[in-house]
């Protein structure tokens, strides 16, 4: 079980840190070109997190590893439709975190009334296009870059009640998560006093 948490303004540090923390050809896979650090934290500014929804993982040291985002269609005529990105931190790929946070993106959506979710990734992304394939999704290639979309089943109270504990349990682990960063800062501080007293009496 990977806690995922829904990520709100206050995160917004946190979410920078870990694009910008992406190696070149990551950041590359995330935008479809490569994004300099200004159009990054462009990017960071713009999210609208009263409209869309942004997931993320963090590990034991509240560093963001992944990142989701479900950005939900402006235009009137597809008021069903959303569009998911993700991106992972290079030293944990592969341990399936990505899967999880589309797993977690889609079960929002769904219980959000979205009938269809877009993908739109570089064609030699094939970690996300294997993603969207293995959910059952419709891959469209065309030269470079290719669109895969998914038909969303609709809500059900399983679905809805699943949602509630995976958020409500990310939510503890986060809280926990942070209770154990402040307790062991407090005992290196409380280290470097003790040693400090004893320099002084030397």
């Amino acid at each position: 079980m990977v806690p995922i948490r829904s990520l709100e303004l206050a995160d917004s540090p946190a979410i920078a840190a870990h694009l910008l923390a992406l190696e070149s050809r990551d950041r590359y896979m995330r935008f479809g070109y490569l994004a300099s650090d200004e159009q990054v934290q462009r990017y960071v500014k713009g999210l609208a997190f009263g409209r869309d929804e942004v997931f993320g993982i963090y590990n034991r040291r509240l560093e963001l590893i992944g990142l989701a985002h479900l950005a939900y269609s402006t235009d009137p005529a597809l008021k069903s439709c959303a569009e998911f990105g993700v991106s992972v931190t290079g030293r944990v790929r592969g341990r399936g975190y990505g899967t999880r946070l589309f797993d977690r993106a889609l079960a929002h959506a769904r219980n959000e009334g979205v009938e269809m979710m877009f993908i739109h990734a570089l064609s030699e992304n094939t970690a996300m296009l294997g993603i969207a394939r293995k959910a059952g999704a419709t891959v469209r290639r065309d030269g470079a870059e290719s669109e895969a979309y998914l038909l969303v089943p609709p809500a059900d109270l399983a679905s809805r009640v699943s949602e509630l504990f995976d958020e409500h349990l990310a939510q503890t682990d986060f809280r926990f998560k942070v209770q154990a960063r402040q307790f062991w800062d407090f005992l290196a501080t409380l280290q470097e006093v003790r040693q400090g007293v004893r320099g002084a009496r030397r």
